[in-house]
């Protein structure tokens, strides 16, 4: 846990936290009122990909796109960052204690009254305002970003059944970001237990009808998590990320876990809900 200067409303306190669409919705959010029609009076990025913003350019716009946090600038350039799992954005009033060391500072945005301070991010990059929105952004591969209410919820089931292998997992398509951008970790295991997916269920063995369901849930999820501090998916908390070994929350079966996908990453999962698709026995308590 760490304590820092969240905006106007003064300190808050911010449990480590994945990084995925709702928490860079809920940082934009954060640093806005903030930043949004300041003077640039500073920037710092020690590991920069491209173009440097000057000194004296205002700060026009603050945004969340999927997983990236975005800072429009006057001069015509976005600063770009994607936290990945373990990048933050930190909001200090000038002259205040940062609550991270400096060896961790990946970008510094400073205006008069405020530094916003990116820590442990593993991209920084530039790029142009002009591209925004068209074929050369960087960003043109990702799919309908899930966090916002006007979505095309219908393009991102199209896209599954375009750019996705028929035997590729579920949980690994609901990461893809080319399908639908804001999913990470947490969710993927959260839509699954909510559908009652095991997470390695092969995309292909889907109807069209569960496909959308898959996309209109992690959407349903992620936008109910907007505004406030701890994740919740079911009254009290999480369903099963992270409670290896509780009681699910439908069956009272104990939570399992192993790492799996692609990416071998960490999943949880209950085994009587969700059916292992490859006959794995049910665990009962």
């Amino acid at each position: 846990m760490c304590h820092d200067r969240g905006g106007v409303g003064g300190w808050r306190r911010h449990p480590v936290t994945m990084p995925e669409g709702d928490t860079l919705y809920k940082t934009a959010a954060r640093l806005r009122p903030a930043l949004e029609g300041g003077e640039l009076v500073r920037f710092e990025a020690p590991r920069l990909q491209g173009l440097r913003p000057r000194p004296g350019e205002r700060i026009d716009w603050v945004r969340a796109v999927g997983k990236h946090l975005l800072i429009g600038c006057s001069g015509g350039l976005i600063i770009d960052t994607h936290l990945q799992m373990a990048g933050t954005w930190r909001l200090v009033e000038t002259g205040g204690r940062w609550p991270k060391p400096q060896h961790l500072l990946r970008c510094r945005v400073d205006v008069r009254d405020w530094q916003a301070l990116c820590f442990s991010a593993p991209m920084v990059r530039t790029w142009p305002v002009a591209d925004l929105g068209t074929s050369r952004s960087p960003l043109a591969h990702l799919g309908p970003d899930l966090c916002l209410v006007d979505a095309d919820l219908d393009a991102a089931v199209e896209a599954i059944e375009r750019l996705a292998e028929p035997d590729a997992d579920v949980g690994d398509v609901l990461l893809d970001q080319r399908c639908c951008c804001g999913v990470g970790n947490v969710y993927r295991n959260e839509v699954c237990w909510a559908l009652k997916l095991h997470p390695a269920t092969p995309v292909g063995s889907l109807d069209r009808a569960a496909r959308r369901r898959l996309v209109t849930t992690a959407a349903r999820q992620l936008r109910a998590n907007l505004v406030g501090g701890q994740r919740r998916t079911v009254p009290g908390g999480l369903a099963v990320y992270e409670r290896a070994g509780a009681s699910c929350r439908r069956c009272a079966t104990p939570i399992a876990t192993r790492r799996m996908g692609a990416g071998q990453r960490v999943t949880f999962w209950c085994p009587t809900c969700q059916e292992d698709p490859l006959g794995e026995p049910k665990r009962r308590r």
